[in-house]
């Protein structure tokens, strides 16, 4: 949105004397053009380049089992899995995570986070949106997703690509996960990067055009929709067609490049490098991810669900589910984060893993552990934090901390900083109304 003595110009409506405002700067020496590429001039100097990749261990992973480990307590609290040293003194995961112990010195571990949402819908939409909701698979979501909030105020970093990818989709059709964009325009929900990225047969979504659809015809196609779009705006179109036109002209830029095409062909990265992160979905996914923000998608989350594999609902043997899951999950972030600090891109990127809450202090009857708000972890490295460090604490079980507490809003506030957005921006509703685009947090200053 640009502002003009007084006037808003972009996704509102103007009204005649708007326009003829705009009109009359020309009369001082100063166009419309040149009030644009001033703001893009300043926009450059504060922006970030700076992408993210988060996992998202949708089912609230168990933080006991993996990062915050008490294995001087009863099996009943420590849980089935031993615990290994790392790079980092002092600090010890699960063994089944020696990707991880390798990386320890460049990792954020944060052991503190808690709420009091224990329903997986209405802690979902509080860690994807900032907002606490409850009964939220009624009400439907209600804040656009951290990586919708990135779109609106960031974009993407290259022309032709998406600001925001989903892996292998944004599961809203599926299980409610609230990454979508809710009442921001349609353009700034996710790309669904389309399949499982280990299979054989993985095809990246359809950048290519229909057979009886020439370049030509596609520029005609253009031509047309420009024209279309001046008429619109002449009869002052309704927001539902202005977000229709975005949507459209964002397909017009996928199709008719070759941008897009290059950065979700995994083909093209060595098969000694596919294979090191793996030939699986987490693996193929984060090496996907990687040449997407490489290409310059801003953000990126990857969301595998496959019951008791990739879903970290483990109310019961947890300690199966944990031998299948956690090997290819720490291959592939331990891999990730070496290949991007080898690639000199670390630094640009933030690779961030958390699920939406912890898992209960005691193993149950089931051999699983129950939804536990009221502690969670969450890992983050890159992206020009402080790594090397463990910050805040939890008690003897892992049950609540007792050190440096901390809510959702601090972790999105603080990957929000990271990405160079204000915290406390704003966005406008379908009302035109001024909503912070988080409802209380504040960046966690040990990792800047």
């Amino acid at each position: 949105m640009l502002n003009v003595i007084g006037h808003s110009v972009g996704s509102a409506r103007i009204g005649r004397r708007g326009f003829l405002s705009v009109g009359g700067l020309a009369a001082g020496g100063l166009t419309l053009a040149d009030l644009i590429r001033a703001r893009q001039a300043q926009a450059s100097q504060t922006r970030r380049n700076t992408s993210v990749i988060f996992f998202f261990q949708a089912g609230g992973a168990s933080h006991i089992d993996t990062v915050d480990m008490k294995p001087a307590m009863t099996a009943e609290v420590r849980g089935p899995f031993s615990t290994i040293e790392t790079r980092l003194p002092g600090f010890s995961v699960c063994e089944l995570m020696p990707g991880h112990a390798e990386v320890a010195d460049k990792l954020a571990v944060i052991r503190s986070i808690k709420h009091h949402l224990s329903v997986h819908d209405d802690a979902t939409h509080w860690l994807q949106t900032g907002y606490p909701l409850l009964n939220a698979r009624q009400q439907g979501q209600q804040h656009p997703s951290q990586g919708s909030i990135v779109s609106a105020l960031q974009g993407s970093h290259s022309p032709g690509l998406p600001a925001y990818v989903c892996i292998p989709e944004d599961y809203r059709r599926h299980m409610g996960f609230y990454e979508h964009a809710a009442f921001l325009s349609a353009r700034h929900n996710a790309l669904d990067a389309g399949g499982d990225p280990s299979l054989g047969n993985y095809r990246a979504p359809g950048f290519s055009l229909p057979a009886d659809v020439t370049m030509p015809r596609l520029e005609d196609r253009r031509a047309l929709h420009q024209h279309l779009d001046r008429l619109a705006r002449r009869v002052d179109a309704s927001l539902e067609y202005g977000s229709l036109d975005e949507v459209q002209r964002q397909a017009l830029e996928l199709t008719s490049g070759s941008t897009a095409r290059n950065a979700f062909d995994l083909s093209q990265e060595p098969t000694e490098l596919r294979a090191a992160y793996g030939k699986h979905a987490y693996g193929q996914s984060a090496l996907l991810a990687r040449r997407l923000v490489e290409a310059g998608v801003s953000f990126v989350t990857i969301n595998l669900y496959e019951k008791d594999i990739d879903w970290w609902d483990d109310h019961t043997t947890i300690e199966k589910n944990l031998r299948k899951r956690l090997p290819p999950f720490d291959q592939a972030v331990s891999t990730l984060i070496r290949d991007l600090q080898q690639r000199g891109q670390l630094g640009n990127v933030l690779v961030a893993a958390f699920g939406e809450f912890g898992r209960a202090p005691r193993i149950d009857a089931g051999a699983g552990r129950g939804h536990w708000p009221g502690a969670m972890s969450a890992v983050l490295a890159g992206g020009g934090i402080r790594g090397g460090q463990v910050i805040g604490a939890t008690d003897a079980t892992g049950a609540t901390p007792i050190n440096r507490p901390l809510g959702p809003g601090d972790l999105l506030a603080s990957i929000y900083q990271v990405l160079g957005i204000d915290p406390q921006s704003t966005i406008r509703d379908r009302q035109n109304r001024p909503i912070p685009i988080l409802e209380s947090g504040q960046p966690i200053a040990e990792l800047f």
